[in-house]
């Protein structure tokens, strides 16, 4: 006899400092990911909005505040505008590969140089080789990590400019936290190009979306995520496309805030875990 499948339980945090808004609070809702079920209960809850960290499922579920707004990119109807294609161009010989769910020494060192730039004082800031490494194979479901290298130089792999933690999902790709040399002269827009990657992989696996975590209207280092089209977002009524006209005024109120403040942040997606886990204050 089969035995019945346990619906999960559900907790509450307490409330804390907003990461994003100035003077608001956070509260999350979480629940744990474990045993047989816990890959379909993943691809379950990340419809309805939940994030993955470790062996936890979480959204906000803040009490005055609805900020938070999940998006996804439609990957097989994703048209790359002009920046995006010159980014893809200039990018193309980076060597890409997928490799399992497994910390390295060598990501770690350039997690660290891309916080210390990107984020410093942050809540990532103090994590050390054990974090990382919990960060990145602590999962229940199918995760992998994909590393961006130059083109080798004949001795051995070329070196390391960028990876992302995935999940692997029904309906999509789940970028849990993508991170790149934020030095490299040579090579700029590295955060957009490991997103327009993904994309690409979804849209040639069949996967219809590609989930970028939360967008936050109001927090500028959110904003890079409103220029993949077509995006969707979820909201009372599900997932609904932004349409051609909102989403185009939206990137261009992002394009005005950038040229204004130089200090805009791109990246992969990147959203608080709930109290009781260390924060990954996120792309």
């Amino acid at each position: 006899m089969t035995a019945p499948v346990r619906f999960p339980r559900f907790f509450v945090t307490s409330p804390a400092p907003c990461p994003y808004l100035p003077g608001k609070t956070e509260r999350k809702v979480f629940t744990e990911l474990k045993g047989p079920h816990a890959e379909a209960l993943n691809d379950a809850l990340g419809r309805i909005g939940f994030r993955r960290s470790q062996t936890v499922a979480y959204r906000p579920s803040c009490l005055d505040c609805r900020a938070c707004v999940s998006v996804r990119v439609v990957a097989r109807e994703f048209a790359p505008s002009g920046t995006q294609k010159r980014n893809l161009r200039r990018n193309g010989d980076i060597v890409a590969t997928e490799c399992r769910p497994w910390a390295t020494a060598e990501q770690f060192e350039l997690l660290q140089r891309y916080l210390a730039r990107r984020h410093p004082g942050g809540g990532m800031a103090a994590m050390d080789e054990i974090d990382y490494a919990d960060m990145v194979e602590h999962t229940a479901v199918s995760s992998f990590v994909l590393e961006y290298r130059e083109p080798s130089n004949g001795e051995g792999p070329g070196r390391l400019i960028g990876a992302c933690l995935t999940d692997r999902q029904g309906d999509g790709l789940s970028m849990i936290y993508s991170f790149y040399d934020p030095e490299h002269e040579a090579r700029t827009g590295l955060g957009n190009y490991i997103i327009l990657d993904h994309i690409r992989r979804a849209a040639a696996a069949g996967l219809p979306y590609v989930y970028l975590g939360y967008w936050v209207d109001g927090a500028q280092r959110m904003q890079y995520k409103i220029r993949y089209r077509p995006l969707e977002r979820l909201g009372p009524a599900g997932w609904q496309r932004l349409s051609d006209s909102e989403q185009g005024t939206l990137i261009a109120r992002v394009s005005a805030t950038r040229r204004e403040d130089a200090a805009c942040v791109e990246g992969g997606s990147k959203d608080g875990a709930p109290g009781g886990h260390r924060q990954y204050t996120l792309v």
